[in-house]
């Protein structure tokens, strides 16, 4: 409990932080004006939504390996909070598109594969809440988070294997060039380990209560049994 409630004041305060940089430190954009400031919400989700899914496919890798119940609620919950960043992380993209392109959404390979991406973490949750519980379900849920996960590294090297509407990358080793200022760059790492730590506290606690709704499905089944 002590773990759970220092990570969420942990990412209480880095939220406040990051709030408080986007509107009142980070400058606003020369060319798109303030609608650029989603930039730091938008961004951070789509990359700690990776993350999720990172943990979703080791976790099942886990599972499938050693048989391992707790691998197997860390999967689901990590799937869960996934799918629940990547679903924001389409709506900030849609709502700064818009200004920025004129249109809401545009086929382009990025935000195609991103919606590829949701539903095949879609399909994981749906498979795990509409299937028998046991083991089978697991064991055909884990593989398709293992399979889900190959589409992350394709979203993230969309917009440059496929050059489109979508703007390349401007942090990192693979960006090309940093077009932010000092003050941006500070501002969405914070936003980073912002939803960082919102995920880490997010995935403690569905954990936990995964494990306890798995203890009583399987009460349930006993009793029934019985």
């Amino acid at each position: 409990m002590t773990v759970r409630m220092s990570l969420l004041g942990l990412s209480g305060g880095l939220m406040l932080a990051a709030l408080g940089m986007t509107f009142l430190y980070a400058p606003t954009d020369a060319v798109l004006g303030i609608s650029q400031r989603i930039f730091y919400v938008h961004v951070p989700l789509a990359l700690v939504g990776f993350l999720a899914f990172a943990v979703v496919a080791v976790c099942s890798i886990g599972y499938l390996w050693k048989g391992s119940e707790r691998m197997d609620n860390v999967a689901y919950a990590a799937a869960e909070i996934g799918v629940l960043f990547t679903s924001l992380m389409l709506i900030t993209g849609m709502l700064w598109a818009k200004p920025a392109w004129g249109v809401w959404w545009s086929l382009s390979p990025q935000l195609t594969t991103s919606l590829i991406l949701w539903f095949l973490y879609v399909a994981y949750l749906m498979l795990r809440a509409y299937a028998p519980p046991g083991e089978t379900a697991a064991r055909y849920a884990a593989v398709l988070g293992i399979i889900g996960f190959i589409d992350v590294p394709i979203v993230y090297m969309a917009a440059r294997w496929w050059r489109d509407l979508h703007p390349n990358k401007v942090l990192g080793p693979l960006a090309e060039e940093s077009a932010l200022e000092p003050s941006m760059q500070i501002t969405f790492l914070v936003s980073i380990l912002a939803f960082t730590a919102l995920f880490a506290w997010l995935l403690a606690e569905r954990t936990e209560l995964r494990r306890q709704e798995t203890q009583l499905e399987r009460m349930r089944y006993t009793y029934g049994q019985a």
